[in-house]
């Protein structure tokens, strides 16, 4: 398969790069300012890394003809994994840093169907994956931004999968829960330790759960599931 991953340098887009790489899978990673470990990754992997602003229109559609050039003209999985974070009392956000948000998390979804769906179009087959957040789902104080963008997500994902679904496309969201990765680092050990209580399985998350999900979304099996959104957040939001 020919595999695009917005946001694959850190975290769960990175895990996702390792992973379907390592199935034999060809795939191109975006990436914004993480230099030197794009460069690693793509040296790990084998994978192609594309320096983008998933936050600029431009920038996208730039990056998605050096994708598809780098794919050879054929993309069967695509996955919206791209996003920013931010803890801040609504009043306290400012206009800059909501629209940043707003565009890396939400609008960015938009800017990179609009440059890629018409060629998964051409090919009436296809999987997108957009990964949201149980924020997205339920909110979270003083994350009214992220959590806003998230659920904006979710609802583009439910249209989408209506609209695409005759064209043989299937659009389904991941909404992790508390994952281990470097944008959680913030949050306090004891508010970690909080949510582990509240979580039935008494965990955080790690990468690998949410890519196992995204594995199962990508493949066949999942050939009769669209506009789904999954939580993988060990029973925390239910």
């Amino acid at each position: 398969m020919n595999v695009l991953i917005s946001g694959g340098s850190r975290g769960i887009g990175a895990e996702a790069v390792r992973t379907f790489a390592s199935k034999g899978n060809r795939v191109v990673f975006y990436y914004s300012k993480s230099d030197q470990a794009a460069a690693e990754l793509a040296y790990e992997t084998g994978a192609v890394a594309i320096k983008c602003d998933v936050s600029d229109y431009e920038s996208v559609k730039k990056a998605g003809y050096q994708a598809l050039e780098e794919l050879g003209g054929r993309l069967d999985v695509l996955i919206l994994n791209a996003g920013i974070s931010d803890i801040n009392l609504v009043t306290d956000i400012g206009y800059e840093r909501w629209n940043s948000i707003v565009n890396t998390n939400l609008n960015s979804a938009f800017y990179c169907i609009d440059s890629l769906l018409p060629t998964m179009i051409s090919e009436h087959s296809g999987s997108i994956i957009t990964v949201s957040s149980m924020w997205g789902q339920v909110g979270a104080s003083c994350e009214v931004a992220y959590s806003a963008s998230k659920a904006g997500l979710i609802g583009f994902t439910k249209a989408l999968a209506k609209e695409v679904g005759p064209s043989g496309i299937r659009v389904n969201c991941i909404a992790p829960g508390m994952i281990d990765t470097a944008m959680n680092n913030e949050i306090s050990d004891e508010i970690v330790k909080e949510i582990e209580d509240e979580t039935p399985l008494g965990r955080v998350g790690t990468p690998e759960d949410v890519v196992r999900t995204m594995e199962f979304l990508a493949s066949p099996d999942a050939s009769f599931v669209t506009g789904q959104v999954i939580g993988v957040n060990g029973g925390l939001v239910i």
